[in-house]
């Protein structure tokens, strides 16, 4: 008999025998590493584990164990106590040199396309925004507070009026 694919080649019943019957000799090292490499058979001979250990706790009750876990708040929040405010300045120094963005918003309006293209030099442009009206600032895109622009030695400025309140935060989205 030959392959198919190395017609040169002549293959034997017997090479045929020799294969097929190591193919159905399990190997019992290829076993035993199946096994511990399967997560699943090791899963669920740990839960038969702990399940025959419930069941010889409840068949003699002894003093009750503290439990072997501990919470896992204790790691990611530490409790407070009266020289973490030390520690606390510590970590805030870590932040105060990066860079944030503030941004004045004088005002928005909306435009069509037809609109933006007919623009020119000396066009004005109506804003929805109120003269005397507080310019929101913001920090990363994020409105903080409302102010009022001054003129300081012929620069602008903003001297902030009201910070706004989280709530408040939420409510000026929505408008």
């Amino acid at each position: 008999m030959t392959d198919p694919n190395k017609p040169d080649q002549n293959v034997s019943d017997d090479d045929w025998a020799d294969a097929m019957s190591e193919q159905e000799e399990p190997t019992s090292s290829a076993d035993a590493a199946s096994e511990e490499e399967d997560p699943w058979a090791a899963a669920m001979a740990e839960q038969e584990a702990a399940e025959e250990s419930e069941e010889e706790t409840a068949a003699a009750p002894e003093e009750p164990k503290a439990p072997a876990a501990k919470a896992a708040s204790e790691d990611i929040f530490r409790p407070l106590s009266p020289d973490s405010g030390s520690s606390q300045a510590r970590e805030l120094e870590m932040i105060m040199d990066i860079p944030v963005k503030l941004t004045v918003e004088l005002g928005r309006t909306k435009l069509t396309i037809k609109q933006l293209l007919e623009l020119a030099q000396g066009s004005v442009i109506e804003l929805e925004g109120l003269a005397g009206e507080p310019m929101d600032i913001l920090i990363n895109g994020y409105l903080i507070a409302q102010g009022e622009v001054v003129v300081i030695e012929d620069k602008y400025g903003i001297r902030i009026t009201e910070i706004i309140t989280p709530s408040e935060r939420i409510h000026k989205l929505n408008r």
